[in-house]
């Protein structure tokens, strides 16, 4: 009688885990156009960034007064407080063995979840997205457009924020639908920490910092194109994207108010960098939550 009433019930587990039904066709491929489509403007979105600040005169000039030179040295490394804490967090983070143990749990992470093929997508993010950092840095020549708070060295895009941005994306595409907004913002404030570090040690100008989040972006459209593609994936429910539109709205608000107030109030960063904080944290927050409302639910497998 049950099961004539509620069809659905005869199939329930009584585990109570949720039954994942058949994905149409048509929807499957709608996903997997709409995550290639957001891939391609994550990789165009990239390059513009890279021409624009490296290639060109304002935008040399531009990334000068967001992050200008020391007084001394002719270096970008910052006087304040926070740069020893900043160099020793990129040492941790940086480090290969680091890397490594957080791909170890990643992957541990994704067969304890049953989603074992999106650990391997999120590997192939993190892998991949590195990859095009290595080479971007190695073959895009900075010239000298006599900019004075420039130099010829190229540091486009950062290897520490592709890193934190695409470990995070990976993160967030193994771990259930249901929690993945609750890592969405503090991850991004994590990265964005990453991110800050970089400038505040002179390592990284604001242009890595946006170029780093959009490739780590495209590299993770991709790889979540080519996973709906093979396996079964639908996208979240309208509910959902609405909790994690919520999410983005707190969390920006949030996020300007502890990296408005602590730089200013115990670290007297001055205000190009801030501004080039407040940018880049509020960009990789933006750019989490609108990914993670791309991403795909898979069914569980091996």
């Amino acid at each position: 009688m049950l099961s004539q009433l509620h069809p659905e019930a005869a199939h329930q587990p009584r585990d109570g885990t949720p039954v994942v039904r058949p994905v149409p066709p048509m929807a499957g491929r709608a996903l997997v156009g709409r995550l290639l489509a957001a891939a391609l403007v994550g990789l165009l979105a990239f390059g513009l960034t890279g021409l624009f600040f490296v290639r060109t005169r304002y935008g040399q000039h531009l990334d000068g007064l967001l992050l200008p030179r020391a007084e001394r040295g002719g270096g970008y490394e910052q006087r304040t407080a926070l740069t020893v804490p900043a160099r020793d967090l990129l040492a941790v983070f940086g480090h290969p063995f680091t890397i490594g143990v957080l791909l170890v749990v990643l992957l541990t992470v994704a067969v304890l979840t049953r989603r074992t093929w999106m650990g391997v997508a999120g590997v192939a993010t993190v892998s991949g997205a590195a990859a095009l950092a290595a080479a971007t840095k190695t073959l895009l020549p900075r010239p000298d457009l006599a900019v004075s708070t420039s130099t010829t060295h190229n540091s486009f895009p950062s290897g520490h924020v592709t890193a934190a941005m695409a470990l995070l994306l990976a993160f967030l595409l193994v771990l259930p639908d249901r929690l993945r907004w609750w890592l969405a913002v503090p991850g991004a404030a994590a990265v964005a920490v990453v991110a800050a570090a970089t400038m505040v040690t002179g390592w990284h100008r604001f242009s890595d910092v946006l170029g780093s989040v959009l490739l780590a972006a495209a590299a993770c459209c991709l790889s979540n194109a080519v996973l709906a593609a093979c396996r079964q994936a639908s996208e979240p429910d309208r509910r959902t994207v609405r909790h994690r539109i919520l999410a983005l709205g707190v969390g920006l608000a949030g996020l300007e108010v502890g990296l408005l107030v602590a730089p200013t109030a115990v670290f007297d960063i001055r205000k190009g960098p801030l501004v080039a904080i407040l940018a880049e944290g509020s960009i990789v927050l933006l750019v989490t939550v609108l990914l993670v409302c791309l991403m795909p639910i898979g069914r569980r497998g091996p």
